[in-house]
């Protein structure tokens, strides 16, 4: 049975099954990218609800394994080596676990680097821009009276939406007819945006040529209607 006595966090959430990889999330865009990798990769995983609400990744025992204290973070007990090893960004642990398994990431090399640039583009842009229109559109922001920042990232959000109807107007999946980690990574924010962000009218979604019909065939997958749901929530 593997020894996770190094990691602070499991004193906090221990781990019920040590010998698989411990996931520490919330069905959150980005949570639900290692949730749906997961499942995906029929890797076994314990889940362990991390309650944002309360604040829980400011605690001591998270901020050990994740010292940006977000979620989703993983202990995986058979790392390199055979030994365990934490890793947080929910974009290292979907290239990590790709590695891990040699599953939904291209193996040409070539191939390999155009993967990740589209992964590094989901991480600097998709999340950060999407995750503000939020924001100002449906939580707090909402209240405010100058509008020009929400316009700002609204702008921003439908210019990004059209980079992924461009990438996607000569395949069915952003890397070919293939599904794969590069969607997983984008998935869930298209997702929130036209759901819980209630954003979908005012970024034109519904004018999208190509990336509807891409939502339908990730969402449709059994993997990810799975992955959307775990951990559940406290």
């Amino acid at each position: 049975m593997a020894d996770l006595s190094a990691f602070p966090v499991t004193a906090k959430w221990p781990a019920q099954r040590p010998d698989v990889i411990q996931l520490y999330s919330l069905p959150t865009p980005n949570g639900v990218k290692v949730s749906i990798a997961l499942e995906e990769l029929e890797l076994p995983y314990e889940p362990h609800a991390i309650d944002i609400g309360r604040n829980e990744t400011w605690t001591p025992e998270y901020l050990s394994l994740n010292p940006n204290g977000k979620i989703p973070a993983i202990i995986d007990p058979d790392g390199p080596g055979g030994k365990p090893i934490g890793l947080f960004e929910s974009g290292a642990i979907l290239i990590y676990l790709a590695d891990k398994t040699g599953k939904l990431m291209p193996i040409d090399p070539a191939q390999r680097y155009e993967a990740l640039q589209w992964i590094f583009f989901q991480m600097a842009a998709v999340g950060p821009m999407f995750g503000q229109l939020g924001f100002f559109h449906r939580f707090a922001g909402k209240e405010y009276e100058d509008k020009r920042p929400r316009d700002r990232y609204l702008a921003e959000t439908k210019r990004l939406l059209g980079v992924l109807d461009d990438r996607l107007s000569s395949r069915a999946y952003m890397m070919g007819e293939e599904y794969g980690m590069v969607d997983i990574a984008l998935l869930g924010w298209v997702r929130n945006l036209i759901g819980f962000y209630e954003a979908r009218e005012i970024t034109d979604y519904d004018a999208l040529k190509h990336v509807p019909g891409w939502l339908d065939r990730c969402v449709a997958r059994p993997a990810v209607q799975r992955g959307v749901t775990i951990p559940a929530r406290p």
